[in-house]
This record gives structure tokens, sequence and C-alpha cells, in this order.
């Protein structure tokens, strides 16, 4: 096993969804297909793929957690963006902070501030 690389959202609305994970993350795809769309996202993928049938069962017992600066300003943009509550931003011990939101889709987005990984850029 070499790490997690990629995590992947199936959104019905293919289109929509493009544009509003490029304000949630601040980044433009680097990949855009009508088959996937990718972002870079500090050096990991973040991966759309359209939802072609009936919706897909979401589960709350797998979380990706996306690294933040500031995991309150990241919570509050995201439900700024129609994004709803999933855990609101609470500590897991000493610095650490974990909060989570549903997309516009219903898939979860979960956010940590661990200030023990070093800041990187993709």
């Amino acid at each position: 096993m070499l790490g997690l690389r990629t995590t992947i959202y199936r959104v019905p609305e293919y289109a929509q969804a493009k544009s509003w994970y490029k304000q949630a993350f601040s980044k433009a795809p680097y990949f855009d297909e009508p088959f996937y769309v990718g972002y870079n996202i500090g050096g990991f993928e973040l991966g759309l793929m359209p939802q072609e049938n009936a919706p897909l069962a979401t589960a709350d017992n797998i979380m990706s957690y996306w690294g933040v600066e500031d995991i309150q300003a990241t919570y509050d943009h995201l439900l700024s963006l129609q994004a709803t509550s999933h855990e609101a931003p609470y500590n897991v011990g000493g610095p650490l902070m974990v909060a989570s939101v549903r997309d516009p889709w219903g898939n979860i987005i979960g956010l940590i501030y661990n200030p023990h990984f070093p800041n990187q850029e993709g």
C-alpha cells in the first residue's frame, strides 16, 4: 500500500457539481471529460463521476478527511455554498479538529485540522 490517492464522489447533476466543487475547493479541474472530472487538491485526487441511474445510498461509515488550515472558516464556506452540516467542528484530542458536510447531492466531505501534517500544495 502506498497511501490514499483518490476520493471519488458520484453526482447526478454533473455540470452543477463540477461548478460547485470548483467553488468549494477553490481549484479548477485539471482533467475534465464527460466520464470523469479530476481536481488536484494538495497532491491528492478529488474525482467526480456522473451518477447515471437511481441515486446510490450514501454511507456514514466511510470518511475521507480533507486537510484544512481553518476548520471553522472552511466549514462555514461549504455551508454558504448550500452544503448541509453532517458534523459541526469538534475537537478529537489536542489541537486536532474534524467536521463534515454533505454536498448538495448527499456526499459527505470530511474536514480535518491536524497541525502534525505539513501543509501540501498541489
